[in-house]
């Protein structure tokens, strides 16, 4: 954090004699400054006898301790007929008691201490948080590890669990925007674990057996990775450690089941989504590519150039040139463990619908078709690396990005390395990254809104398909 303020301190020193020379007269554009330094903080990585890597590195500014455990888990591997289990699972592992510790009880012990322990599962991990004063921590760490290992998913708990996922899902296609997020993922990832979604059948059909025998299945010292940060003495804090977690176990390794990556197939596809609201939301896009890809770093260019910031191209033309949209984006997600995404993004009025899709359309094209500028490139490098440190403001996000970098098997000199590759980046990179991974022919166009006030019908882009929204739901 101290380095962190230094080098913005090196910054401002740098900027200032500029604007002082310019006396208000400088043009920002044409500024220049010397280049950031940045030294990316280390962490240490320790194993634990049980052998579960842990990352540490302490900062005693504040008399408070952190601590993120990663397993490897996810919906991926949930049984058909049960979307949701993994939701669930990662919500009452800590919500439905654990270690005999009653959920009320354990509400009000750690409400007491000031700790907080929360739990959660995504697509493709499982975290457990830790947060606990320096003098509360021992007991803290012991209930979480209780709710890592231990927990016992109360049966009271389970059912309020179910009755709140499906009150979620009763209300989900409240939101257009929320809808067309929904279906978007589902129309990309379409025969893949990862376009598949909840439904009140297959909440239902969850049980708390399917919940003890999920976590059961992938919550194990082996398949774990802790980031532990704060005010803490190292030797103290292992020995704490080695004492919670215990010996390896006897069990033979983990084996994950394996999940195919989502096939490569671009089709275009225009799905509608019928609702009675004046502003229309559009999403388009289509699979994206993995972390490992080569081209990742001319890609983050394109990002920041095509929709990825206040003066992007997409921006610029449909916000500030034709008034289309208060906001309009674009992004590739990199996937880290599976084939990512691209995905752009905006809401127009339903007159200007056809419109702006068109525009959008033809914005994106048009990156595959010549080579972006020399300011462009400039700024979008330069916004890249600068911004960088940002990623490091904390000790607790030092050390969580150090262990998930190995969690998601990233190369050691990801982060080292990675200002130096957005630099090497040229205008004929991002125009063969354009040309490679943009497919305006191919995107998948979900259009939630009123067609009866659309400025042109949505067969202008192809055949339409009419999502039936209560079938979506119930999955019948």
């Amino acid at each position: 954090m101290k380095r962190l303020i230094i080098s913005l301190c090196i910054t401002l020193c740098a900027v200032w004699p500029a604007f002082a020379a310019g006396q208000g007269a400088a043009d920002p554009r044409t500024m220049t400054f010397a280049p950031l330094r940045y030294d990316i903080p280390k962490a240490e990585r320790v194993v634990l006898d049980c052998g579960m890597p842990v990352y540490l590195l302490s900062d005693p500014e504040l008399p408070i301790i952190n601590i993120s455990a990663m397993a490897r888990t996810g919906s991926v591997y949930e049984p058909p007929g049960k979307a949701g289990l993994a939701s669930m699972t990662g919500s009452v592992m800590r919500s439905g008691g654990a270690g005999g510790l009653a959920p009320d009880k354990m509400d009000e012990e750690l409400e007491f201490m000031a700790s907080a322990v929360e739990s959660s599962i995504n697509s493709d991990m499982g975290t457990v948080m830790l947060t606990s004063l320096t003098r509360n921590f021992s007991r803290t760490l012991r209930i979480f590890a209780d709710v890592l290992l231990r927990p016992d998913f109360s049966e009271k708990r389970v059912d309020i669990a179910r009755k709140q996922m499906i009150e979620g899902l009763r209300r989900q296609n409240d939101d257009p925007k929320e809808l067309a997020d929904r279906e978007m993922t589902k129309a990309i990832y379409s025969g893949h674990p990862l376009g598949v979604v909840p439904t009140f059948s297959s909440v239902n059909a969850v049980t708390r057996q399917d919940l003890i025998d999920f976590h059961r299945r992938f919550y194990r010292v082996d398949n774990i990775i802790l980031a532990v940060s704060g005010d803490f003495e190292r030797g103290a804090m292992l020995k704490e450690l080695n004492a919670v977690f215990g010996p390896a176990s006897a069990a033979p390794p983990l084996a994950l089941p394996a999940i195919p990556q989502p096939e490569p197939k671009f089709a275009p596809e225009v799905l509608y989504a019928r609702k009675d609201v004046n502003q229309t939301v559009i999403r388009m896009g289509h699979l994206g590519l993995r972390k490992d890809n080569p081209d990742l770093y001319a890609v983050r260019v394109l990002d920041y150039i095509l929709g990825g910031s206040f003066t992007s191209r997409l921006t610029m033309e449909i916000r500030t040139n034709q008034g289309l949209a208060y906001n309009v984006d674009s992004h590739f997600d990199i996937g880290r463990r599976f084939t990512g995404n691209f995905v752009a993004t905006t809401e127009t009025k339903a007159g200007t619908t056809g419109r702006t899709i068109t525009l959008m359309k033809d914005i994106i094209a048009d990156m595959t078709r010549k080579p972006i500028t020399d300011q462009e490139l400039k700024s979008a490098r330069e916004y890249i690396i600068n911004s960088f440190m940002f990623g490091f403001t904390s000790p607790a996000t030092i050390v969580t990005q150090r262990a998930r970098l190995e969690f998601y098997d990233y190369p050691p000199d990801y982060l080292e390395t990675y200002r130096d590759r957005i630099a090497r980046v040229t205008k004929d990179d991002v125009l063969a990254a354009a040309r490679k991974y943009l497919k305006p022919a191919a995107f998948k166009l979900i259009v939630v809104g009123d067609a009866a006030r659309f400025d042109m019908p949505l067969s202008t882009f192809g055949s339409v398909h009419e999502i039936d929204l209560r079938q979506d739901l119930t999955g019948e």
